[in-house]
């Protein structure tokens, strides 16, 4: 451990449980008090009894709202005149954009010029004038900086500030209060701005409480920080809301002192979490939101026999991305498949594979002849089928049965 680590391990956190419980109070009446709600089948499912708190109801469809409308509320008649400005492309931006509309404070947002048009257009939406700038968020992230200075407008960060922290806190009263029973939770942490305030407050509540953060494999910036590894944060993440390259100054020291561990879920997990919130509890959840459940899939026995709070944190997914999620989860568990047969170029060959299927009762839903791009004899074709089964083991019933009639059939994997 080093000196800085040192002294700031000292340092009073920034933020109380006072702080928190005023910060309910002040945003009172212009959020929305989720639900929280035991899932059985999950609970069933993963051995634990689990407790969902629904965020993704927040008029923005996240929880986001809660520390932007803290900070907003407490600027000054000065700064409220002269407005506010951040650099997001997600659910930061909708909530302080949709709430300083609601209070009559001007929102500038800065996002990197490839942000999907579809966040921009939503963005614009809720009041706000957005800035395109740059091809990454640290560049979006200098030019506001640079126009907050020179149009003297207050720059409220995404995460690293303790006002909105607090904000972030009130969920955890929230679910405490509906489900005393908690013992443990669960909290997705990209900058950490979320586990600070559930953990501060969690903790003044139940001391004994079991606090885990959750990261994205592939952006494990407060685990490395953490636990002092030097772990690769860069890809393609489905878990977009928590992909953030490095951890906050405020917000570390909050998960240095509560954390009882920090977690990593990968992609498949997090895909799956997705698919099952969808289809168990019919919610849509984004990545990022999903990342507790992807934890408790990851690590179930750290989780066996406890009581499990998991916040949904937001229901911002691009629907073509949810259509892909789903039907990649049909496939991994052997309801949806695509196969590959190798048939003879003669009449009868479809109508003769064909045959099995409806023998086997699977429905066929694409066909793909390949008689061209090809290594087989130039009497010979490709067959690919796109087929939807019951389960797992009526897909290997077809795959024998093909393999029974002679046919040389292999599945086309999903990653």
């Amino acid at each position: 451990m080093n000196t800085l680590t040192k002294i700031e391990g000292a340092l009073p956190l920034p933020v109380s449980v006072d702080d928190i419980l005023a910060a309910r109070v002040r945003i009172s009446g212009a959020i929305v008090q989720t639900p929280t709600l035991v899932s059985q089948t999950l609970s069933d499912m993963l051995g634990c009894k689990v407790f969902l708190k629904f965020e993704n109801l927040q008029f923005t469809a996240a929880y986001k709202e809660r520390g932007a409308l803290n900070r907003l509320l407490q600027l000054d008649e000065e700064a409220k005149r002269k407005g506010v400005i951040a650099a997001s492309a997600g659910n930061h931006a909708q909530g302080l954009a949709y709430h300083g509309k609601r209070l009559g404070v001007p929102v500038t947002i800065v996002m990197p010029n490839t942000t999907p048009t579809v966040k921009v257009t939503q963005t614009q939406g809720y009041g706000a004038r957005v800035v395109q700038f740059g091809e990454k968020f640290d560049d979006a992230y200098a030019h506001a900086r640079k126009l907050a200075a020179e149009e003297g407008l207050t720059f409220v960060h995404p995460f690293d500030e303790p006002d909105i922290i607090a904000g972030q806190g009130t969920i955890a009263i929230e679910m405490l209060e509906q489900a005393p029973e908690i013992d443990t939770l669960v909290i997705p942490i990209g900058g950490g701005g979320l586990f600070s305030g559930m953990g501060t407050a969690a903790r003044a509540m139940k001391p004994d409480i079991r606090l885990f953060a959750v990261q994205a494999e592939l952006y494990p910036s407060m685990y490395d920080y953490i636990k002092g590894a030097d772990l690769a944060c860069d890809g393609d993440t489905l878990a977009e809301g928590i992909a953030v390259k490095y951890p906050g100054e405020l917000t570390r020291r909050f998960v240095e002192r509560l954390a009882d561990d920090v977690l990593l879920v990968n992609e498949r997990r997090l895909e799956e979490a997705v698919s099952l919130l969808l289809q168990i509890e019919k919610t849509v959840v984004e990545g990022a939101g999903a990342a507790g459940l992807a934890a408790l899939l990851t690590h179930r026995e750290m989780f066996a026999g406890r009581n499990v709070g998991l916040v949904l944190t937001g229901g911002n997914i691009d629907t073509r991305l949810l259509a892909n999620v789903l039907l990649r989860d049909l496939a991994r568990s052997g309801r949806l498949a695509r196969l590959r047969i190798r048939l003879q170029d003669r009449p009868g060959a479809l109508f003769h594979v064909a045959r099995i299927f409806d023998q086997e009762a699977v429905n066929i839903l694409e066909l793909s002849h390949q008689r061209i791009f090809t290594n087989l004899p130039a009497k010979g074709l490709s067959l690919d089928v796109e087929c939807e089964t019951r389960d797992s083991a009526h897909l290997q019933g077809l795959l024998a049965a093909l393999r029974e009639a002679g046919y040389e059939v292999a599945p086309i994997e999903v990653a």
